[in-house]
């Protein structure tokens, strides 16, 4: 790309950085760096490496359009092949170079005056930046619940997005708190080898089989060798999840229908009439996302398997006691609460026009212009944002749509004749209004408790539509709804 070189920096080394990353490299963009606060890129896939750990969509869309995967092992591609595979996109499009790994951004700055970010890692390196763009995710940062004596247990306790292999659990007793999309990974894992396991459900969930298989070499050597079939493929499943979207918008026939194949999937698995009723769901379907696993429901049934209804009331140095005055003694405590998801860009400060910090804009819930763009905050970008997350398919597809955006934004910044963009003021306000009257009348807005919204109920994290909805709002930036400052001659 010709035009002004401009200082890049991009924050995170997941799939988002690196997505970001290759765009740049495939448009002729190399003044960029990707500062990556771990010693190695992979983000949540190289965070979170529980026994059981695979993706929840399946391997043929959890991966990058323009860098198709044909010989995945199996429908539904286990942790250290997906981050296999992103260290195969950062040799392929030569990123490594671009990374500095074990640096983490603590602060960014906009000068107004200069038109740059000025940005200071924890180690107090000052680095200027004409365009920031942040990949850090709304999964980076685990979630632990505030229990009374949680930090006095006597045992050994980890998130399990920071689970401790050297911990042998065989012949323990272990107390898992939590019983989401993690959980039900794991615990089947871990099952057959402890001596008495605890599963302490805050809420039911909604599940279905996974039908999990494994590709045989035949038609991993098809996919190889016929590219248009396995596109093909991956637009068969991606179509297939775009059709539940409805469900999230209480469409009632498709909502009966699931809500039956997830009842039939549980009562063939769960014969105990009381543990059938501790596993039925007290929300509508799709108010939290639709859990898959083909053995997590026959895990439940095991004999040394309790699954613990009863509110936590505290931790004691060996146990866990709940609020109906019972005590389970525990040697190991798992914590499966997932990550503290409406915070976002946190821990970073980040400050835009005028002195103001993005955490105070955002004290009443995080938003931005298709996820992007915050207004008061020129030439940043945000990949993975507010209200970008998906109940019903892969969030690679969000993200290149971002990064396709976004890279608009850059080529407009690399003509030379403007020194920023700012979003709108207004266009995010009526943007977010939409928005936020369309969140307003979904499912997720009938469903108490989510990692989608915050405590005060404000949906921060869900796109409102369909993917293709969101494709059709990015797949161009207008730069009639951003602020233009022109740079100085």
């Amino acid at each position: 790309m010709k035009g002004l070189p401009l200082r890049i920096v991009i924050i995170g080394a997941g799939f988002s950085g690196l997505c970001m990353g290759i765009r740049l490299k495939q448009a002729g963009i190399d003044s960029f760096t990707i500062f990556e606060k771990a010693n190695r890129l992979g983000g949540t896939w190289r965070d979170n490496t529980y026994p059981g750990a695979t993706c929840d969509s399946p391997s043929f869309v959890y991966c990058f359009s323009f860098e198709q995967k044909t010989d995945w092992s199996r429908k539904w591609a286990p942790q250290g092949e997906i981050l296999d595979y992103l260290g195969h996109c950062a040799r392929k499009y030569d990123l490594l170079p671009h990374i500095r790994f074990a640096v983490e951004i603590a602060s960014a700055r906009f000068d107004a005056h200069a038109g740059v970010w000025r940005l200071r890692t924890a180690e107090g390196e000052a680095i200027d930046a004409e365009i920031v763009v942040s990949g850090v995710g709304q999964l980076s940062r685990p979630s632990t619940p505030d229990i009374p004596g949680l930090r006095r247990f006597g045992g050994v306790s980890f998130h399990s997005a920071r689970w401790q292999h050297e911990c042998d659990l065989r012949g323990k007793t272990v107390a898992v708190i939590g019983n989401a999309a993690s959980a039900v990974q794991f615990i089947p894992r871990i099952a057959p080898a402890v001596k008495r396991l605890y599963v302490f459900q805050r809420s039911a969930n909604w599940m279905i089989d996974k039908n999990d298989r494994i590709y045989s070499e035949g038609q991993k050597r098809r996919f190889a060798r016929v590219p248009l079939l396995a596109r093909l493929y991956r637009w068969r499943l991606w179509l297939g999840y775009e059709m539940l979207f409805p469900i999230f918008h209480q469409n009632t026939l498709l909502s009966w229908a699931v809500s039956r194949q997830a009842a039939r999937v549980m009562r063939a698995h769960v014969s105990d009439p009381e543990l059938r009723r501790a596993l039925a769901p007290d929300y509508p379907i799709g108010g939290k996302r639709l859990l898959i696993s083909d053995d997590y429901y026959q895990t439940l049934g095991l004999r040394h398997v309790e699954v613990v209804t009863s509110p936590i009331d505290r931790v004691t140095e060996n146990a866990i006691a709940t609020r109906d005055g019972r005590q389970r003694r525990a040697d190991v405590i798992i914590v499966a609460t997932g990550f503290e998801t409406t915070s976002f860009l946190a821990p970073m400060t980040i400050e835009g026009l005028g002195g103001r910090e993005l955490n105070d804009v955002w004290k009443n819930g995080a938003e931005a212009y298709l996820g992007i763009s915050v207004a008061g905050f020129p030439n940043l970008f945000i990949l993975y944002g507010p209200n970008t997350n998906l109940g019903h398919n892969s969030i690679l597809f969000m993200i290149e749509c971002q990064v396709r955006y976004v890279m608009d934004c850059i080529r407009a910044l690399a003509k030379g004749e403007l020194a920023s963009i700012d979003v709108r003021a207004e266009v995010m306000r009526a943007y977010n209004d939409r928005l936020h009257g369309v969140l307003d009348r979904s499912v997720w807005a009938k469903t108490d408790t989510t990692w989608y919204k915050r405590a005060d109920g404000r949906i921060t994290n869900n796109w409102s539509g369909t993917t293709v909805s969101y494709w059709w709002r990015t797949r161009r930036a207008n730069l009639a709804d951003y602020d233009r400052v022109a740079r100085a001659r």
